[in-house]
């Protein structure tokens, strides 16, 4: 029997130990250890201000505040309206990154949007698709607990959502759009929302009185530095107060292209209010918002260089 050489049996054993090599790593080894877990992939995508125009999870920012507006609005159960923006549907057509701010992390797009509400309800008139041309914006939240998004010209949405009304059944019946859905209790419609009656003119240089001791807006979602901070100060909420009343007055008294002025221009205002890194600055931004207002409405306003 011929003996194998030295180099002979060398050889075999690295074979060996090569062999036994590959079979522990493939047997250890995850068919999904190439792949992207879902939070890299969320994580990824959000990097992308283009993307997050066009997220999923943007989307869905903006169901649940269209129908929390709308519950507002009515003056009703936020619950029955959260459980309905559950069963809906957000479509956007050309989602357009409009502006990027570095230092606030906030993006501004623009897009159509289409709202599908779900079977068994609809609003006055009938409909039960939504549409409108909006702004919206996304930024980080102050207390880091996820994304705030701001809207705007979201009212053509937003004012007959908050009609709802259940179709071919009493008002007070449970909707059930879904089987595991447990019933949601549709508010009886009881006609549009009633619309705050317009201010009176104010001569130039006057302001409102204010009405009460907090902001316009619910500090209950105040999530962003600027409506922290005017929730937590008592001249700041009242210059928001103001500001409010003047707004919408100035809205009753507007033509058609002083409405999309100042629609376009409150959302400048919020930019430069979130920028603000004192009280004082809010304060200021306040004041000019109001200036800015009565210029509009006076036709004196020109467009910032």
């Amino acid at each position: 029997m011929k003996r194998l050489n030295p180099t002979a049996i060398a050889l075999l054993g690295g074979v060996l130990v090569l062999l036994l090599l590959l079979f522990v790593f493939a047997s250890t080894r995850s068919e999904n250890s190439d792949k992207l877990s879902d939070a890299q992939v969320a994580g990824k995508a959000v990097t992308d201000p283009e993307k997050r125009c066009a997220a999923q999870a943007t989307y869905d920012l903006i169901k649940r505040e269209l129908f929390r507006r709308a519950a507002e609005l009515r003056g009703t159960d936020q619950a029955a309206f959260d459980k309905l923006a559950s069963f809906s549907v957000v479509r956007m057509e050309a989602p357009m990154l409009k502006s990027h701010d570095e230092d606030l992390g906030t993006i501004a797009c623009t897009g159509t949007l289409s709202l599908d509400l779900p079977p068994g309800v609809a609003v006055v008139g009938g409909r039960r698709t939504l549409s409108a041309d909006i702004d919206y914006a996304i930024q980080p939240a102050a207390d880091g607990s996820g994304d705030v998004l701001t809207l705007a010209n979201a009212d053509a949405i937003v004012t007959p959502l908050a009609t709802l009304a259940r179709v071919g059944a009493p008002a007070d019946q449970p909707l059930t759009t879904a089987p595991a859905d447990q019933g949601v209790t549709i508010p009886p419609l009881t006609g549009e929302p009633a619309a705050p009656a317009p201010a009176a003119p104010m001569p130039p240089g006057a302001a409102p009185q204010a009405s009460g001791p907090g902001p316009s807006f619910n500090c209950q979602y105040a999530r962003t530095r600027g409506e922290i901070a005017v929730c937590n100060d008592a001249d700041l909420a009242s210059l928001d107060r103001q500001m409010a009343a003047q707004f919408a007055g100035a809205m009753a008294q507007a033509d058609t292209d002083q409405r999309a002025l100042l629609q376009s221009t409150r959302s400048r205002f919020i930019t430069y209010r979130e920028r603000c890194r004192s009280d004082d600055c809010i304060a200021d931004a306040y004041r000019g918002r109001m200036r800015e207002i009565r210029d509009i409405l006076a036709g004196n306003w020109t467009a910032p260089r």
